[in-house]
């Protein structure tokens, strides 16, 4: 059985999967990475400061009208929208959100066994604790797909990917020798 579930891969038969060519985004239910990847690109773009123009005094000293002034504080929420929107980070930022709610979209025994680790040019991969689940969860891909195109919109997920656990690895260094492995060392 595939390891893809969802939507078939695209028709180029030379095997490459464009979703494997670039490296996975690791998902953080926190919103911690999201944060970091905003504030080192904020840090490497530098932007000249505002030139000041020269202000003629009011007799009154109010401000009229409704157009927010430059000096004036803005929310924390309205900053990091416009940032988001500024950077196109939109889709990404709600496919992250969604994925933090795992639990309800797939139900608290599906969930307690499953954890979704990344999201990467519309597809979702998601790793399970045991074969088993693996297995249940892509037959249930499909309509994970559907769920989460319905609240993100037509077309953000193209499929899911499900893995199963992790084999502990018997490599420990930057070396290693060519041969049968870790099964000659049982006995």
């Amino acid at each position: 059985m595939s390891e893809d579930a969802g939507v078939p891969p695209p028709e180029d038969e030379a095997g490459a999967d464009p979703a494997a060519d670039a490296d996975p985004i690791a998902f953080d239910p926190t919103g911690l990475d999201l944060a970091r990847q905003i504030a080192e690109a904020a840090g490497r773009t530098s932007v000249p400061p505002p030139r000041r123009q020269q202000r003629t005094p009011r007799a009154s000293g109010r401000r009229t009208g409704s157009r927010r002034d430059r000096a004036e504080p803005m929310a924390l929420g309205d900053a990091l929208e416009k940032v988001i929107s500024a950077r196109g980070w939109g889709t990404e930022v709600n496919v992250h959100l969604l994925l933090g709610r795992w639990a309800e979209l797939v139900g608290p025994a599906v969930a307690e066994h499953s954890t979704p680790e990344a999201f990467k040019a519309g597809v979702v991969v998601v790793r399970t604790s045991s074969t088993n689940w693996a297995s249940q969860l892509r037959l249930m891909a499909p309509q994970l797909v559907a769920r989460m195109n319905a609240s993100l919109g037509d077309g953000t997920i193209r499929m899911v990917k499900v893995l199963g656990p992790e084999a502990p690895s018997w490599t420990h260094g930057p070396r290693t020798v060519k041969g049968r492995g870790p099964r000659d060392t049982y006995g």
